[in-house]
């Protein structure tokens, strides 16, 4: 047998062993109190079964598909005998330990003719599932139905309407295309979820920083203005408040990031060093703040939080995200650059993200992405005065003051990276 085939054999028997020992060693720590020989299996069991899957897989040439099927039937059948032995033994109908198992086996075999990528990749996840039972079950537990019923028609609607929906503009400005703006609104409204689910699921216990960072990214402004009422109360202090509200501002700039990231490159490569010097200055603020007041404590409260995956609130995404692109797309157009600045101003007051699509629709229509990258910037920094006008009326002047020294010190810093380094990296882009 040649030399280079009996290095990729042994290669992918590697990695089908692998598999079995990362789920094994799940499996034997979550079982490790019990004695040897009381549970069928454990770390070696299962990486014996990712390695038999994976000699499986290699016998198959020789077996044939039926001797092939046969073997695995008999693992199968004789692995399901063992955990059957071990419900009954420990009172425990769960079939996660069976249905781990069966897939180590077949993940091991298709290792051995699949792509090894894809096998590793299935297999980190089903680590990850295994491990992470009490955090998914606890918050399966904290979420309401309102809220499974929101994500499950959203997901549905994803799956059944995106295919119909036309993949072409098809309003007379030629800045609405169905389907690019279902999978915009979609992708800010998964972000949201996630930082949402973040707020139920930590609660208050953790800290008001945890609270503000993981409320912000359903949403800054919020975050802020909740804040605002907590100083007011005196349920926490000025500088824990505009500590954690620089927080929830960096973590917005990042979003903004990100979202140019996946949907604009060309604003990123603009943009991008001054969001960064714009986001690390906030987060150093915070810190800065937060050190004022060590014993400031306190978090912000999800109960009144709105789920952004419900469908109201995502409809109203979509016609705001629709509309901004259509009159961004009029303006820029009818006024040009003159036009379009001030446009973006007025939108950043309210949602900066809307702006940040929009303009990164734009740029893929073909306004220049210098220009699109100007109004991401204004829309931020309008976005950022807006919060530090809420932060005084809800907080008082020292929370807002303190939050508008943090906002000051991010704009000078956004300010010296966009005049005088970004334009040194233009070059390396191209």
């Amino acid at each position: 047998m040649p030399e280079p085939l009996l290095i990729d054999i042994f290669q992918r028997l590697a990695m089908a062993l692998g598999i079995g020992f990362m789920v094994g060693i799940e499996r034997g720590w979550r079982h490790r109190e019990a004695p040897d020989g009381s549970r069928a299996a454990g770390l070696r069991t299962h990486a014996a079964i990712g390695l038999s899957g994976g000699m499986a897989g290699a016998m198959l040439p020789a077996l044939g598909q039926i001797g092939f099927a046969a073997l695995t039937l008999a693992f199968a059948a004789a692995f399901i005998t063992f955990k059957v032995r071990e419900s009954q033994q420990d009172n425990d109908i769960s079939v996660t330990g069976t249905i781990a198992g069966l897939l180590v086996f077949a993940l091991g075999a298709y290792a051995m003719w699949g792509d090894l990528r894809v096998a590793a990749a299935v297999g980190v996840t089903l680590v990850a599932l295994l491990a992470f039972k009490e955090a998914l079950h606890s918050w399966l537990d904290k979420i309401t139905w309102k809220e499974l019923r929101s994500a499950l028609i959203i997901l549905a609607a994803t799956a059944i309407a995106l295919p119909l929906l036309p993949d072409r503009t098809v309003d007379p400005w030629q800045a609405i295309n169905p389907r690019e703006l279902w999978l915009l609104t979609i992708l800010v409204a998964g972000a949201s979820f996630a930082g949402y689910v973040a707020v139920r699921v930590l609660g208050s216990d953790v800290g008001v920083l945890a609270g503000a960072a993981a409320g912000s990214l359903v949403s800054s402004t919020v975050v802020t203005a909740e804040l605002g009422r907590q100083v007011r109360k005196g349920e926490t202090t000025a500088p824990v408040g505009g500590a954690a509200a620089s927080i929830a501002a960096a973590i917005s700039v990042g979003r903004v990031i990100i979202l140019l990231a996946v949907t604009a490159l060309p604003l990123l490569r603009e943009a991008g060093p001054a969001l960064v010097a714009a986001a690390l200055c906030f987060a150093g603020a915070a810190f800065a703040m937060r050190g004022l007041n060590k014993n400031g404590s306190g978090g912000r409260s999800s109960e009144n939080l709105r789920s952004p995956l419900d469908l109201v609130s995502v409809a109203q995404f979509a016609v705001f995200l629709g509309a901004i692109i259509v009159v961004g797309r009029i303006v820029a157009e009818t006024f040009g650059e003159a036009g379009l600045l001030p446009f973006a101003a007025t939108a950043g007051l309210a949602d900066v993200d809307a702006v940040t699509l929009a303009a990164g629709s734009l740029v893929r229509g073909g306004l220049e992405p210098s220009v699109g990258a100007h109004a991401v910037m204004i829309a931020v920094l309008m976005n950022t005065l807006a919060k530090g006008g809420i932060a005084i009326v809800t907080g008082g002047w020292r929370y807002g003051m303190l939050y508008f020294g943090a906002a000051f010190a991010a704009t000078a810093a956004a300010a010296a990276v966009w005049f005088l380094v970004t334009p040194l990296l233009a070059p390396m882009f191209g």
